[in-house]
């Protein structure tokens, strides 16, 4: 990116966690960039620009009166209920301060739609707690005037330090099985790429709902099998979970918010990608 240094401030919710904190660094060199963290770690409480913030316990408001943000990037994790009362209180400031809220959704708020993938205008459908979750922070920012929201549904998400990525790696290691999943078809991303992709939304002050998934559809076994492969040569054992005996899509596909070419990927790059960051 060659954005110049930006005198608005950036203010992410959840900049310690995988997908925050790989934003935060796509950023923090451009604009002036803070993030909470909610971790014991000593990196982010010598870091001045990194607040402390537990949505269970924590007022938001007095992050937002101290940060002042004109753009929030939200990758909370964790209680339902009280990240809910949040993005409450996120939408009134948003609303009385000419802000914009950039939200990380999931594919999950389609999971009630198995046998076919989802595009943008789609209506959301869950048959999963999680699902539901989104689904209700969703229809709150939905309220709120278009040009102020952008709402970036998520497929699965893969990286080098990623929950996922770690998991097969212990794996490998215990000689235990790998779950896979044979009727899933999906598509996928990295946090990298996401990262990129938040940046030019900001930059180009995009508002509405982006899929940001590879624009290709793999099989889950298929696509872990090839991840295992990465890391490891050696003959690993599997766990086959089948949901249904039919294909089952989770899948969020770009249509009509489409990005740049060189923003948008596929799943070999994925793969690739990874591959990268193992060698």
């Amino acid at each position: 990116m060659t954005a110049s240094k930006d005198k608005h401030n950036i203010l992410i919710l959840g900049a310690s966690g995988f997908i925050g904190h790989t934003i935060y660094k796509e950023l923090c060199s451009y604009f002036n960039t803070y993030g909470t963290y909610n971790s014991p770690n000593n990196s982010f409480e010598k870091n001045a620009h990194f607040i402390e913030y537990n949505h269970q316990e924590d007022d938001i408001y007095d992050i937002l009166d101290w940060v002042k943000p004109k753009i929030i990037i939200s990758c909370l994790r964790g209680e339902f209920h009280t990240q809910i009362i949040a993005h409450q209180h996120l939408a009134t400031y948003i609303k009385e301060n000419s802000s914009k809220l950039i939200y990380l959704s999931s594919a999950n708020v389609f999971d009630a739609y198995s046998k076919y993938p989802s595009y943008e205008l789609d209506k959301t459908l869950s048959n999963s707690i999680y699902g539901h979750f989104k689904i209700k922070i969703e229809n709150i920012l939905m309220r709120l005037p278009k040009t102020r929201v952008a709402i970036l549904r998520l497929p699965m998400v893969f990286g080098h330090t990623s929950h996922r990525i770690l998991e097969i790696k212990e794996a490998i290691k215990e000689k235990q099985p790998i779950e896979v999943f044979p009727n899933l078809i999906l598509n996928v991303t990295t946090d990298n790429k996401i990262a990129q992709q938040v940046h030019y939304i900001i930059n180009r002050k995009k508002y509405g709902v982006f899929h940001l998934g590879s624009t290709d559809l793999v099989h889950h076994n298929e696509f872990i099998h090839q991840i295992v492969n990465i890391y490891s040569e050696g003959h690993i054992k599997y766990k086959q979970v089948y949901t249904t005996n039919d294909d089952r899509y989770l899948a969020v596909l770009p249509k009509y918010n489409l990005l740049p070419k060189h923003l948008q990927n596929t799943s070999s790059e994925v793969l690739k990608e990874l591959g990268n960051q193992a060698s």
